[in-house]
């Protein structure tokens, strides 16, 4: 990706509360709003948002940080916890979950997913 990003405010922090998934869905999608003007890709942001930080809750470790920024036309949120994934499973019509990583797929411009040691990291980039 090219240009520089610059943080919409400070990164969220989350302990996996039931509670916190619909605060950092809310709070991306105001921050996003700076940027995107289209209702619908509001609702992409906020969907895909929901889903990156599900996975980092169910498969991953806390802390799970949640950052938006933006390069004046582009958001770019990344979604990020304590450890690597685990029990990540191919989607399959008749599972009650595993459709995240290709809701992500379908909705955003750009996306991926990077797996270390101590971290693991979903971004996802999304034009207005």
């Amino acid at each position: 990706m090219t240009g520089t990003m610059e943080p919409l405010g400070e990164p969220l922090a989350l302990t996996g509360a039931p509670d916190e998934g619909r605060r950092a869905r809310r709070a991306v999608r105001e921050r996003a709003a700076k940027v995107i003007s289209d209702p619908d890709r509001l609702d992409d942001v906020e969907l895909i948002t929901a889903e990156g930080v599900a996975n980092a809750v169910l498969h991953g470790s806390a802390p799970v940080r949640v950052h938006v920024a933006t390069d004046g036309r582009r958001v770019r949120v990344e979604v990020s916890d304590g450890g690597p994934a685990q029990g990540v499973r191919p989607y399959r019509c008749h599972a009650d979950h595993g459709r995240g990583l290709t809701v992500i797929d379908a909705l955003a411009d750009e996306w991926g997913f990077d797996q270390a040691p101590t971290r693991t990291l979903l971004w996802f980039v999304l034009s207005g």
